[in-house]
């Protein structure tokens, strides 16, 4: 008898907590949002929004613009493109692509934009290349990739200029600096050897004022071990020229003394640091060391132009002095002798603060402010932490900081602009100082944009985002809250683009945010946050807003007896 009570209750519980699943589910389904959804302005779509001075996200993209077309064109969308001699480019489409690939056994092809920056500042260094190379038989041909859509994503073009190079129609990217000698080294390499003779000293002055760099060996003979040694180094490095002489007077020229023991090799740059000599053992791998260690100059003046030289480069952890034209004649000196010790460990740059293209956006990239010289150390854009040297710029301090940053020994600096002295309204203002406090206190959950001023797509957010702030304004367990993303940092502050949203749920801070992808209204936002907040919460609203005209004017009543709980 007591086995079949227990029984009969069992069965009537679970039917209690069906009905009260049902109707708590009904009650979801019925909850009257009607009052979120007025003077509603739809934004759904998630943006990437580029910075008007080219550098988005990360500081890689200043050279990577193809994205950011207003940029480059006039208010009216025109373009006016600078006169270019492209007499010797070949402008492929669809129709004559092949069929020109086919009967040219060289052919370099650029897929580009007209209104891209970087596609501007390569057409002269290209026609240039074009003009040299023709008498190589290699053809410099170009393809207007906004025009040839089907072309370029048969070729998988992503960004502009995307160059490639084609042997007999095999295709493969080319990876090297966009100037007209970068191209012609490169371009030599590959159709013909990578070791050249020089003999006469007419021929050795010609090389040495045309090109930037330039690698000698002076060698007892022109076969055998030491010249396979020096021929295998000379694959591994496809922007610099290699050399071989025996010729004494040569060597002279390349400032080897001709008396020296041999084998001996030198790389010339026409760079501050004009020559670097090679005191190792003459094997494939230790020259190509010494070249890949000396071939950059010793500090890289950053420009559009150089920009590669830079990001393209396999070390990615930099030292950056920001300084003045002024400034730059009493500290780069010092900068560049201390950027002796990190040959081929660091990559050292120079920003000129004054230079109206880079000195502005990079440095507010990185948050540098006034004209003071500052030396920065960044990690490159996998983590993209930066470290400030503080006090006197001397030789042996740069040293120093440069040693602790290899060992990874500094505190990160991140930006942030100064923390609010009134924070009291709907949407809590987060800076990179604060951002502890609000963000991450964890008995709070917290909705985070990340916004940039500049960006079209956060201004048209930004009603939708207060007005979802003024409704959820009583919730005490519920912050909404936002960030300038381009003022202020933080290592748990990951943005992708403008706007980005974030939610950090309370008793969960040590993990990563959840990334907001739902639609850009107030509804919207609002389900989300039921959805997914640690903490649960009971939207209250004055319900009924009674209406009454007074003396012509519209006035609105609440009654206590309105107030109803929404859930």
């Amino acid at each position: 008898m007591k086995v079949k009570s227990l029984v009969v209750l069992s069965i009537f519980l679970c039917l209690i907590c069906v009905k009260t699943a049902l109707c708590s589910s009904k009650i979801e389904e019925d909850e009257d949002l009607k009052f979120l959804e007025q003077e509603e302005v739809s934004n759904a779509e998630s943006s990437d929004d580029s910075h008007p001075y080219g550098i988005p996200h990360d500081y890689e993209n200043y050279d990577d613009l193809e994205d950011d077309e207003s940029t480059y064109s006039d208010e009216d969308g025109s373009y006016d493109a600078p006169v270019v001699d492209e007499t010797h480019v070949v402008l492929l489409k669809e129709s004559n692509f092949s069929e020109f690939i086919e009967k040219n056994k060289f052919v370099m092809v650029e897929f580009y934009a007209p209104w891209c920056g970087h596609c501007q500042a390569l057409a002269p260094e290209y026609a240039s290349a074009a003009a040299e190379l023709k008498e190589e038989e290699v053809a410099l041909a170009k393809v207007d990739a906004t025009e040839e859509t089907e072309l370029a994503q048969k070729f998988d073009v992503q960004g502009f200029p995307t160059v490639y190079f084609f042997v007999d129609g095999v295709h493969k990217p080319y990876p090297g600096q966009r100037t007209k000698d970068a191209i012609i080294t490169w371009v030599k390499k590959k159709i013909g050897p990578a070791l050249y003779n020089i003999t006469m000293t007419e021929e050795a002055e010609r090389i040495l004022a045309a090109e930037e760099k330039i690698v000698l060996g002076y060698l007892e003979s022109l076969v055998g071990s030491e010249n396979k040694e020096l021929a295998d180094a000379s694959k591994l490095e496809d922007d610099v020229n290699f050399y071989q002489t025996m010729s004494p007077d040569v060597a002279k020229l390349f400032h080897i003394d001709p008396k020296t023991k041999r084998p001996a090799l030198v790389i010339i740059k026409k760079e501050a640091e004009k020559i670097n000599y090679f005191d190792g053992q003459f094997t494939k791998s230790a020259i190509a060391e010494f070249v890949f260690e000396n071939k950059l100059p010793l500090v890289t003046n950053f420009t559009r132009e150089s920009a590669a030289l830079v990001f393209e480069n396999p070390i990615k952890k930099q030292l950056i002095l920001f300084a003045t034209s002024n400034d730059s004649e009493k500290v780069l000196p010092t900068f560049q002798e201390a950027a002796k010790a990190f040959r081929g460990k660091l990559i050292c740059v120079f920003v000129e603060l004054d230079n109206e293209d880079v000195g502005k956006p990079v440095s507010e990239y990185f948050g540098v402010t006034g004209e003071a010289p500052t030396v920065l150390a960044y990690t490159g854009n996998d983590d993209a932490r930066k470290f400030i040297l503080d006090g006197e710029l001397t030789v042996s301090s740069i040293k120093s900081f440069g040693e602790k940053f290899l060992e990874d020994n500094l505190k990160p600096f991140y930006k942030s602009d100064p923390i609010p002295e009134n924070n009291d309204g709907d949407v809590k203002i987060v800076v990179g100082n604060n951002f502890d406090e609000i963000v991450l206190d964890e008995s709070k959950d917290v909705l985070l944009e990340i916004y940039a001023p500049w960006c079209g797509h956060c201004q048209s957010l930004e009603p939708i985002y207060n007005k979802l702030g003024k409704h959820l304004r009583g919730i005490d367990s519920l912050v909404i809250a936002k960030m300038d993303g381009t003022t202020n940092e933080h290592p748990r502050a990951k943005s992708d683009g403008f706007p980005t949203l974030l939610f950090f749920p309370a008793g969960n801070k040590s993990f990563d945010p959840i990334t907001v992808d739902t639609d850009r209204t107030v509804v919207a936002f609002y389900k989300f946050l039921k959805k997914h907040a640690s903490i649960p919460f009971k939207l209250q609203k004055q319900a009924q807003e009674k209406s009454k005209v007074s003396d012509g004017a519209v006035t609105l009543e609440m009654s206590s007896n309105d107030v109803k709980d929404e859930l």
